[in-house]
């Protein structure tokens, strides 16, 4: 949906980002939202402009048990910078002013008693420094350097910090918004009290389905995969190898740097099933046979058993494909591709038929959008890689054959249609019924998060630096 002046959904869409904010994106979100705030908030006369002053670890504000350092704001600026955003017109009060809200919400989470395991914060920081050391041409001295740090790992460790506070301050927001409902005659209130000239414009959408051909991993490669990493549990066991080196040295993911460290496991926590079962099994000390997931062969030990919980080390290895699988898996999406467009043969039957991709290939090859659930897609929203693809494509046209890669580096062959295209067009009551009882939903949220923090705020413990005493926030940091 197009942000439209002087109309209240530019204040929704906003907070359709503040409430989505994830934490695998800490760094690239808490950096848009800053964005957005400033785009759609006035402009105000703040007296303290960027980097005017910096006093060393200086104190900048004290939310409950938190604390914001004038340290902590300039990071804000390196992180618009690295993003690309221009800080010229970002101001020193605007940045406290986000990461004050950030830290009231996390204070009131552990108030609350939520919690957020250091596993969830380990797998959104993986994610995240692998994003900002891509950025850098992986390389990670440059990243330390750019932060200001001496190492890769003393980013981590700030970074771990500052994801655990944003997803405890995400968890709390949830919790506030959590039972907020809207009715059907506040939906309709909500959408005809809107000037018919403000009403939103809601962009192209369209409905698309793939086949996706995956190379054929050989059982020769899994085989010399299981037997490394039966040499690595033989060294562990009987010559008493560590674990933990064997994880830095060979796994193939992000827990390496870790040791294959992975702490604060459930049983209902979101990990391959195989993969909970066999941890569940071993006691501590004890080292599982390899074993295979949809993400590669692991080995497994317990470090820890906590109650309900376990810590694990793992180390996964992922199979050799080689150029002659990959040439095989390529010869067959281009005969299926001319098939489909010679009229042999209907993309979803060959979807059904042919494709690797269990998620979809019984539905025809459809794509469910994760945001909203439904088929649709938002072409100024969906994924530049995919939104690429299907950008120009007409109803029921097939796209060439593109090659993308997993995050193991195995590549896999997808072709793309498009089954429906919609217009872009003035938001209709009938026709776009769902999509504005989200508007009328999210607005009601905005009154129920503006609504709490005001409370809490006069409740908590608040303490701003006299430098920002001329700030004209948006929340009432000063006179709490």
């Amino acid at each position: 949906m197009k942000y439209i002046p002087n109309s209240k959904f530019g204040l929704l869409l906003v907070f359709l980002s503040f409430l989505s904010l994830q934490a695998q994106e800490v760094v690239i979100d808490s950096t848009n939202v800053i964005k957005e705030e400033i785009g759609v908030k006035p402009k105000v006369n703040d007296t303290v402009k960027p980097f005017t002053r910096f006093k060393a670890e200086g104190v900048s504000a004290v939310i409950g048990e938190y604390v914001v350092l004038d340290s902590d704001i300039d990071k804000g600026y390196l992180e618009l910078q690295q993003q690309g955003i221009s800080i010229e017109d970002v101001t020193r009060c605007q940045l406290l002013g986000k990461l004050m809200e950030d830290k009231l919400y996390a204070h009131h989470a552990k108030v609350d008693s939520l919690i957020v395991s250091d596993d969830e914060v380990n797998q959104t920081l993986d994610q995240q420094l692998a994003y900002i050391i891509n950025q850098f041409g992986g390389d990670e001295d440059k990243v330390a350097q750019f932060y200001k740090k001496e190492s890769i790992q003393e980013l981590r460790d700030e970074l771990f910090s500052t994801n655990k506070t944003i997803m405890l301050g995400n968890r709390m927001q949830q919790k506030v918004v959590e039972d907020v409902e809207v009715t059907p005659e506040e939906v309709r209130q909500f959408f005809f009290s809107i000037p018919e000239d403000d009403r939103p414009i809601f962009s192209a959408e369209v409905e698309v389905a793939q086949i996706v051909i995956e190379p054929e991993i050989t059982e020769a490669a899994k085989k010399k995969v299981i037997d490394k990493l039966n040499e690595f549990r033989r060294d562990i066991v009987e010559n008493g190898s560590s674990f933990a080196t064997k994880a830095v040295l060979y796994s193939k993911d992000g827990s390496a740097s870790r040791g294959g460290l992975i702490e604060g496991i459930k049983k209902n926590s979101p990990f391959a099933k195989e993969f909970k079962d066999v941890a569940f099994s071993l006691l501590e000390g004890e080292v599982s046979e390899p074993f295979e997931t949809e993400f590669g062969f692991h080995i497994v030990t317990v470090d820890k058993v906590r109650g309900q919980e376990i810590d694990v080390r793992h180390i996964i290895l992922f199979p050799d494909v080689s150029q002659d699988v990959i040439d095989k898996a390529r010869a067959k999406i281009d005969s299926i591709r001319a098939e489909i467009v010679a009229g042999n043969l209907e993309f979803a039957e060959a979807a059904r038929k042919f494709s690797n991709e269990k998620e979809t290939k019984n539905n025809g090859g459809q794509l469910v959008n994760p945001v909203s659930f439904d088929t649709r897609f938002d072409l100024t929203k969906m994924d530049p890689t995919l939104s690429a693809q299907v950008y120009n494509l007409e109803e029921g046209e097939v796209s060439k054959v593109f090659t993308d890669r997993d995050y193991t580096g195995k590549s896999k062959f997808k072709i793309l249609t498009v089954t429906k295209k919609y217009a872009e067009h003035p938001a209709d009551y009938s026709k776009d019924y769902e999509k504005i009882k989200e508007l009328a939903l999210k607005e009601k949220q905005i009154r129920a998060i503006e609504k709490w923090q005001d409370k809490k705020i006069k409740e908590t413990y608040i303490n701003v630096n006299r430098d920002y005493y001329d700030c004209q926030f948006s929340s009432n940091w000063l006179n709490n």
